[in-house]
């Protein structure tokens, strides 16, 4: 091939690159969280068949000796705490956004699931494999997935959705409501009438906030 050709082949494809690339750059774009409500399928639900222990956690993913409860807790960390060779944390503070609480030991907390393990199965979980509720139990990958919170919230929260118990921090509301979102959105959970009232009454008080994640592989 000639010089000229061969520099013209190159910048064709030059092009083509840099057109397709921008297109496959995301997988998803960040949506309203009032569409990104809209867009979660309804359906009734059912908590035949659960058991929290089809949800295997807390496990040791990456096998650097810290469990995922661990990984929560030093992620979220306000200040770090120090770690030793077991995972054992010592100082450190974290802000529980639920109730505005901040906490200096690590045993005052309890790790979130945002969409609780009951909920999911409630909302399609039942139909997965163990594999794939252990890797939902333990979901690293999205960050707003599991949360750090005060212990006593966490327990008055328990399995309950939206339209049964928001936080008692008024200023959490927005937040709350965009990581529920989220984290159904990534896993494709339904939801029920009510929960869908609720968080479509939520949005529209939130105009500001958007759903920004990856679907679960």
């Amino acid at each position: 091939m000639r010089p000229s050709a061969l520099t013209a082949t190159v910048g064709a494809l030059s092009l083509a690159v840099l057109v397709i690339a921008p297109a496959t750059a995301h997988a998803t774009a960040p949506v309203p969280l009032a569409d990104a409500v809209a867009a979660l399928p309804v359906a009734a639900e059912s908590r035949e068949g659960y058991d929290r222990s089809l949800f295997p956690h807390w496990i040791d993913e990456d096998g650097d000796g810290c469990n995922t409860r661990m990984e929560v807790l030093i992620a979220e960390a306000t200040v770090a705490p120090e770690a030793d060779e077991r995972c054992r944390l010592t100082g450190g503070e974290w802000l529980s956004y639920y109730d505005d609480r901040v906490h200096t030991e690590a045993r005052g907390l309890d790790i979130d699931h945002m969409v609780p393990l009951a909920e999911a199965w409630d909302s399609g979980a039942s139909e997965w494999t163990t594999a794939r509720r252990r890797d939902y139990a333990n979901d690293l990958g999205e960050e707003v997935a599991l949360v750090a919170v005060t212990a006593r919230e966490n327990r008055a929260k328990a399995d309950k959705d939206p339209a049964q118990w928001l936080p008692p921090s008024e200023a959490a509301l927005c937040r709350y409501v965009t990581e529920w979102t989220t984290v159904k959105t990534r896993w494709s959970l339904t939801v029920d009438q009510a929960e869908a009232d609720t968080l479509t009454a939520a949005a529209a008080e939130c105009p500001d906030s958007v759903v920004d994640t990856e679907p679960a592989a």
